[in-house]
C-alpha cells in the first residue's frame, strides 16, 4: 500500500478519513497572520507540565497559531476525553476515528495541572464523543468539580460539544457543574453547515446555549464563528442576532485557517479593518464581550477578557 504524505506538513496525515477528499487550493497567508515560532522558557515550562500530567491540549491538536504566546504565559486550553473525535468537520485539525475509553484519572490530573500552573482562568474543551451514552457530560462535570477542589480561586470556562441526540439531562449535568463561562461555538453560518460542520445542527447548537441561560441565568454564555469560508456580512450579522436572541453574552470572531489540502478551502483572508467593523457591530448588538481579529480563537486572551469584565462590573457596583 502506498504511503500518503500530506502536501502541507510533509508528514503522514492525521486524518485518514479525509484522504479520499479532493485536494483544495492553499492561499498564501498575508502579513497580518504571521506569528513567531514558539520556544521561550515559559513555553517550555508549560509544555513540561502538560507532558508530565499526560494531558491533551487543543493548542497542539488544533495547531493553534497562538500557542507560543499563550504557553509563554502558562495559558493552555486542556482538551479532555482523548484526542480522537467521532466527527469529521471539514475545518478541524483534530483526528477522527474510534476513541479510547474515558480515563477516570483525568479530572484529578487536570485539576492538579491547573493548580501547578497557578491559573487565574482556565479553558477546558473536548473532542465530540458521540460513542458515549451522555456524550461525555458526566466526565465534563467531573473535570469542573476537580478544578474547583484543586484550585478554588480559578475561574473556569468550558467549551463543550453539542450533545446532539443525547438523553434529556445530559447537557444539564454540565450546566449544573456551574462553570463561570459556558462556551459552545456555532463555528459558521447556517448555510455552510452541511459542508463545514455536517455532523452538527445549527439550531440545536443555538438551543443548547439558550438552555444554559434558562437553567442558570447567572452563568455567562459564549460562542464563536470563523470567517473566510464564503459567508456574507449579512449572514454574520444574522448569526449575531441569533446569538443575542439566545442570550449569548460573549462572541469571538476569527479567521479560518486551513490545516491541510484535505480540509475546507479558505475562500478569502478577511482584512483586520473588517474585523474591527464586525467588532463594533457586535458591541452595538449588546454583547458584553467581543473579540474579533484574524488570530482570535475561543480561548485566546479568554482569561484577560474575563478579568476585565469582572473588574468593570465591580466598578459599576461601587458607583
Amino acid at each position: 500500500m502506498a504511503v500518503v504524505i500530506d502536501t502541507v506538513t510533509g508528514q503522514r496525515p492525521r486524518h485518514p478519513e479525509k484522504q479520499n477528499r479532493p485536494d483544495t487550493p492553499l492561499l498564501k497567508k498575508p502579513d497580518w497572520l504571521r506569528v513567531r515560532a514558539p520556544g521561550s522558557k515559559g513555553y517550555r515550562q508549560t509544555e513540561a507540565i502538560v507532558k508530565d500530567h499526560k494531558l491533551v491540549t487543543v493548542c497542539q491538536e488544533a495547531a493553534c497559531p497562538n500557542i507560543g504566546e499563550c504557553w509563554e504565559k502558562s495559558h493552555a486550553t486542556m482538551m479532555i476525553m482523548g484526542e480522537v473525535c467521532t466527527r469529521a468537520c471539514a475545518f478541524c485539525n483534530v483526528a477522527t476515528g474510534k476513541p479510547t475509553p474515558l480515563d477516570e484519572g483525568e479530572p484529578a490530573r487536570v485539576g492538579d495541572a491547573v493548580a501547578k500552573m497557578g491559573l487565574a482562568h482556565v479553558v477546558i474543551t473536548s473532542v465530540d464523543r458521540d460513542d458515549l451514552a451522555d456524550g461525555g457530560a458526566a466526565h465534563f462535570a467531573a473535570v469542573v468539580r476537580a478544578i474547583r477542589l484543586a484550585s478554588p480561586a480559578t475561574t473556569i470556562e468550558i467549551l463543550t460539544p453539542d450533545f446532539l441526540r443525547k438523553p434529556v439531562g445530559a447537557a444539564e449535568l454540565v450546566i449544573d457543574s456551574q462553570p463561570d463561562v459556558f462556551n459552545h461555538n456555532l463555528e459558521t453560518v447556517p448555510r455552510l453547515y452541511l459542508s463545514i460542520r455536517p455532523g452538527a445542527r445549527y439550531y440545536h447548537s443555538l438551543r443548547l446555549l439558550e438552555r444554559v441561560k434558562e437553567r442558570d441565568p447567572a452563568q455567562f454564555t459564549k460562542s464563536g464563528i470563523m470567517v473566510g469560508l464564503g459567508e456574507t456580512k449579512e449572514e454574520i450579522m444574522q448569526v449575531m442576532d441569533d446569538m443575542r436572541s439566545a442570550g449569548v453574552d460573549f462572541i469571538t470572531i476569527g479567521q479560518y485557517l486551513q490545516p491541510t489540502r484535505k480540509h475546507a478551502a479558505i475562500d478569502r483572508f478577511v482584512h483586520p479593518d473588517e474585523f474591527r467593523a464586525l467588532e463594533e457591530i457586535a458591541k452595538a448588538k449588546g454583547f458584553l464581550m467581543v473579540s474579533a481579529s484574524p488570530l482570535t480563537r475561543s480561548s485566546h486572551h479568554a482569561g484577560e477578557d474575563f478579568a476585565r469584565l469582572k473588574a468593570a462590573r465591580l466598578a459599576r457596583q461601587r458607583v
